[in-house]
């Protein structure tokens, strides 16, 4: 378990056993995540959704996150290729709203990061094609979906992308910056 300078913001790294036929770790065990993580966050996490995406290199998803009260705690994971993954810390009155981290998760590294509620999160592909999977502890809901520009410049990510070559949906172009965003945390 690595603290990131953001309370709530971890990153994990698993016990890896490599031998010659390969390698085997556990993924996920709940009992180890609710005596490792719980204590360190404050309350425990149940997750009810595991979901998956596959992108090609420049893909850009975010910064996403649900409106309570259906907020989203996630742990996320790079399972081929490698991703630059990022937090931002929306939380009204936290010590470090608006900065953020970024960490990358790859299928080589085998890390993990957890974020909290009252996070806005996203994630740049960079390798040829990323497969990125991450749980949830609160089911998908459409009517909540709130969004941070992932171009803020103010926010000072480098998403290790040219910007000419970054890929965005065209829901991602639409949401504001920092500086226009009423946090509901």
């Amino acid at each position: 378990m690595i603290e990131t300078p953001l309370k709530g913001a971890l990153i994990i790294e698993p016990r890896v056993f490599n031998d010659a036929r390969g390698y085997f770790f556990e993924s996920f065990s709940q009992r180890e995540f609710d005596s490792l993580v719980a204590p360190m966050i404050g309350h425990s996490v149940q997750f009810v959704q595991d979901n998956e995406s596959m992108s090609s290199y420049g893909v850009m998803r975010g910064l996403h996150f649900q409106r309570p009260p259906f907020t989203q705690s996630k742990l996320l994971r790079c399972v081929r290729g490698a991703v630059l993954d990022v937090a931002v810390d929306i939380r009204k009155g936290s010590p470090t709203y608006g900065q953020h981290f970024a960490v990358e998760l790859s299928e080589d590294n085998k890390r993990q990061f957890f974020i909290d509620k009252g996070f806005a999160h996203g994630f740049a592909v960079l390798s040829e094609t990323a497969v990125f999977q991450y749980k949830c502890d609160e089911f998908y809901h459409p009517e909540a979906d709130g969004g941070i520009s992932i171009l803020d410049q103010s926010l000072g990510i480098d998403w290790r992308i040219p910007v000419e070559k970054a890929i965005l949906s065209e829901k991602d172009t639409k949401h504001p910056i920092l500086a226009e965003f009423d946090s509901p945390f």
